[in-house]
């Protein structure tokens, strides 16, 4: 969001971001920013539904079957306990096998995969928003580790390694194979997967999740140069 304020207002006063005249990109790419893919999780964590509601307490109770992870800072997953970044058709099988494996068979606060690809509508949301628009390439924002992770098992995108690695140069992160565990159902595991074009993971900040407040001006100073060169390259 503070990029597209930043963006508006250089594109008001002709100015430049990162080196680009913003009016200039404005009228040769298109640029689709969804800030928040999980609008009830991110309410849950920061205190923004009452404890005395039906949807508190739903989490609640499905926090209950999971006393290792930390009510509510621990939440990852949508009100329903469903981990949106394992809702995707690329690997969901074997996504499943492993999150099962190590104990989230059922509604959990992260890494339950759900009951099946594109079962919840977030996920679903994107995933049609992406069928019907021609992107160049995508970038799913996630925290943290300060990582660029770029490929999806062995498919490797045209240029896909040649901009993470510009991607890691502006921003100071580095370029990384994701863990074999994790690298299944992903948003970006999808698209490359159906579409063959370059997308990302990026690891946003460093430190403990959820990332203090106080990392935000260097998060978005680091990651000023990916957003623009995503519409560039």
């Amino acid at each position: 969001m503070k990029f597209i304020e930043d963006y508006a207002v250089a594109y008001q006063n002709n100015t430049s971001l990162f080196g680009y005249n913003v009016r200039n990109l404005f009228n040769s790419v298109s640029i689709y920013v969804m800030p928040m893919v999980n609008p009830d999780g991110v309410n849950l964590v920061t205190n923004a539904i009452p404890t005395n509601s039906v949807a508190y307490n739903r989490a609640l109770d499905i926090s209950r079957n999971y006393p290792s992870i930390p009510f509510t800072s621990g939440w990852k997953a949508n009100i329903r306990g469903i981990d949106l970044n394992l809702q995707f058709p690329a690997g969901w099988n074997e996504a499943r096998r492993i999150k099962y494996s190590q104990g989230f068979t059922a509604p959990a606060p992260r890494d339950f995969v759900g009951f099946g690809p594109l079962t919840e509508p977030e996920s679903l949301a994107i995933y049609n928003f992406t069928l019907t628009h021609n992107f160049s390439l995508v970038i799913a924002y996630h925290t943290q580790g300060q990582e660029i992770y770029w490929n999806f098992q062995n498919i490797n995108p045209p240029r896909g390694l040649d901009i993470a690695n510009q991607f890691a140069v502006v921003s100071g992160y580095s370029v990384e194979n994701v863990p074999f565990n994790s690298s299944f159902a992903g948003y970006k595991d999808w698209f490359i997967q159906d579409y063959n074009k370059p997308g990302y993971t990026i690891e946003a900040g460093l430190g403990q999740n959820p990332l203090p407040i106080s990392q935000f001006d260097e998060i978005y100073q680091d990651n000023l140069g990916i957003l623009v060169l995503g519409a560039v390259l």
